[in-house]
């Protein structure tokens, strides 16, 4: 069973703000392998080594492996216009810090030849009781855990009928996602034929408790009884075993791809691979806050309609666009009415996300995010720009230089033109 807990306190309603997260790794600047050295980047902005710290608005936080670094939003911010020149900022800033240790950034959900087994270093100062644990269980040397960086929208709730509303929109979007932000296609120095790469392994990172993961989309429970009970239960019983001492006994070890965040009243989206700049990534979570605002406003159907949507269907329509980003087919005929388009089933799902797009808007507020929308219309996700700029078997020197291409990009704030 799960604990009992205490009812939250919202501070805000849905959608009067947003929280934004993006995970980049450490490369060395010459060789472009992985750089375990986001202790000494914290250190040389808080004087010692910390596990967060405050910079330019933004918050700079570690993560599980030691080369993987995360800026987010410091405070909830009430509009995503403007966010991407804050991230941009902060990302030059650490690629200036980088610098003096022969490092930078560079962007993407993986990197292209990393080996887990040899590369990784898990993060070694403070209390890492919490990054044991996990490291024990469920042994932290694979790409689902060390090898990884996604882009993370927090959507708030103000009770539990805005979570309902909010819950049902967000699994039912879920399986688009990976068709418009997919960046994983090489993984292990090949391209696996895999658009993303990072979300195949994610669903497999906790195979020894698999009720961590469950099947990434979340099951259809609307009220927070109900969640704890079904979902986080589950996780907390199916642990116990592992966990004795409950160290991990707490939502965030919930590893779904939109998980429920009952301590701030928000839900978290994961599914998002970090694309190439921040003007990519905030243009990504603009369109999808607006689509998730969409359906709770029930534009094209009824919030009671996207509740009775199980998870096998979600599931499948899932599981195409991991494998093949915005080519993925998707012929559920009551699906593309939920999302009020037009045309017969079926449809590629980048023929989706342009009726989306037109219908939404999301652009409207901060111009700049058309060239974003234009290039994944023109020339597909991050993903397949990448494989259309590499042979079919490509050697390490060229994907040394196509990623070299996305750390400069990322580096400018520039779009990456396959």
């Amino acid at each position: 069973m799960s604990e009992s807990r205490a009812e939250p306190t919202p501070d805000f309603r849905l959608f009067e703000v947003f929280g934004v997260e993006i995970e980049y790794m450490l490369v060395d600047a010459a060789t472009l392998a992985v750089l375990p050295a986001a202790d000494e980047i914290l250190k040389s902005i808080a004087g010692g080594y910390v596990n967060e710290a405050e910079a330019g608005g933004l918050g700079w936080s570690n993560e599980l492996a030691l080369h993987v670094i995360e800026l987010k939003t410091a405070q909830p911010s009430p509009t995503l216009a403007g966010l991407d020149k804050v991230f941009q900022a902060g990302v030059s800033r650490i690629n200036d810090i980088a610098a003096a240790m022969g490092g930078r950034l560079m962007p993407t959900a993986m990197h292209p030849w990393m080996d887990p087994e040899t590369d990784t270093r898990l993060w070694p100062h403070g209390d890492r009781t919490i990054y044991q644990a996990f490291d024990r269980i469920f042994d932290c040397r694979g790409h689902g855990w060390s090898n990884l960086q996604s882009m993370h929208l927090n959507l708030p709730f103000g009770d539990d009928a805005e979570f309902a509303r909010l819950h049902a929109a967000v699994r039912f979007v879920m399986p688009l996602l990976p068709a418009l932000a997919a960046s994983s296609p090489v993984m292990d120095g090949r391209l696996t034929g895999t658009l993303d790469n990072r979300l195949a392994v994610y669903r497999h990172n906790a195979r020894q408790v698999p009720a961590v993961t469950g099947v990434v989309i979340p099951e259809p429970v609307f009220s927070r009884r109900d969640y704890e009970r079904d979902i986080l239960g589950r996780i907390y019983q199916d642990m116990a075993a592992h966990d004795p001492d409950g160290i991990l006994r707490h939502e965030w070890v919930n590893a779904r791809g939109a998980i429920a965040r009952f301590d701030r009243c928000a839900i978290e989206i994961r599914v998002l691979d970090t694309q190439e700049c921040p003007l990519a990534d905030i243009a990504i979570a603009a369109l999808v806050g607006e689509t998730v605002r969409a359906l709770t406003d029930e534009a094209w159907c009824g919030v009671k309609a996207l509740q009775r949507w199980d998870g096998a269907a979600l599931e499948g329509i899932y599981n195409e666009a991991v494998r093949d980003a915005e080519r993925a087919t998707i012929h559920n005929r009551r699906y593309l009415e939920a999302l009020g388009f037009p045309e017969r089933a079926p449809c590629r799902a980048q023929d989706l996300w342009q009726h989306l797009i037109e219908a939404l808007q999301p652009q409207r507020l901060a111009p700049n995010r058309a060239r974003v929308y234009e290039t994944y219309l023109a020339e597909g996700t991050l993903a397949r720009r990448i494989e259309r700029a590499l042979s079919q078997a490509p050697s390490r020197e060229e994907l040394g230089a196509v990623y070299r291409r996305l750390c400069d990009g990322l580096a400018a704030g520039t779009l990456f033109d396959g």
